[in-house]
């Protein structure tokens, strides 16, 4: 079978005016199977949603190439749902017109498509919201109707960019348990990227460290054994937990440093003065 993402040696610049191209990433060399769910922790700004949008297709590679289920990627994913950290709801559609859009584009008729959608906002849990306007529904439930509006359309992949990083703490752990479970139901393939290593070790199969830029490469790849499924609360107080978070900080620590300018802290010396 083949991968359901798989960037090659992929290298991606910007032109910028007036002197050589900006490389931000340099070598990324990345696979997700189908039904895996991965996740890209790093500095700011490493090129973490760089390399997402290279998977979507709205970024081509300076060098290297994408590969989408054995398929050279050109142009747009098709395979792919987008989820993005800012929720892409109209503010002038209701709840319900916001999911049944992308079926209404691709030709499914109005009513089915609206019945589709009320059964998308039951299982995200705004069973009684289909009539709402985003306006009326709070961080959370936004961020639950754009769930819906992705999953929806059934794809392939799930490309995820800190979808939950503007939600408080509560919110972000009912959000992570939702995820969990509509994908245990189908197991589709996840390329999702977080600041935040906790999350990323609990929502996981694997956590993929990237260095800090300029030619940020990915430096470390982390399988994660935790049993399925997770209580997301309970599984960050196992000892296994604290451990891979443990041994991935440790790497993950020194690039952070770095991209703030800041210098390790010294180990204390056993030698003689």
């Amino acid at each position: 079978m083949n991968p359901a993402v798989h960037l090659r040696s992929v290298d991606i610049s910007f032109a910028v005016p007036g002197k050589p191209p900006f490389r931000a990433v340099s070598g990324a060399e990345l696979v997700v199977q189908p039904g895996e769910f991965v996740s890209i922790v790093g500095p700011t700004g490493c090129g973490k949603s760089t390399l997402l949008n290279a998977a979507a297709g709205l970024l081509k590679p300076s060098a290297g190439d994408v590969q989408i289920e054995g398929a050279a990627l050109e142009g747009l994913n098709p395979h792919a749902g987008y989820l993005f950290q800012s929720d892409a709801l109209m503010p002038w559609k209701t709840a319900g017109d916001n999911v049944a859009i992308g079926l209404e584009v691709a030709g499914t008729p109005r009513r089915e498509a609206l019945a589709r959608a009320h059964e998308w906002l039951t299982r995200v849990g705004l069973r009684g919201f289909a009539d709402r306007y985003p306006h009326m529904l709070s961080g959370g439930q936004r961020k639950r109707v754009a769930l819906a509006q992705v999953l929806i359309r059934d794809p392939d992949i799930l490309l995820m960019d800190e979808p939950f990083g503007p939600l408080d703490a509560q919110t972000r752990l009912i959000m992570h348990e939702l995820l969990l479970r509509l994908w245990s139901q189908d197991r589709k393939a996840v390329l999702f990227v977080t600041h935040d290593l906790e999350e990323a070790i609990a929502l996981s199969d694997r956590v993929v460290i990237m260095s800090t830029g300029p030619e940020a490469r990915i430096i470390g790849d982390f399988p994660i054994p935790l049993e399925r499924p997770r209580d997301i609360a309970e599984i960050k107080l196992t000892p296994e937990f604290l451990r891979l978070h443990r041994d991935i900080w440790h790497l993950l620590k020194e690039q952070v440093m770095q991209a703030y300018g800041l210098q390790p802290e010294a180990t204390e010396s056993t030698g003689d003065a």
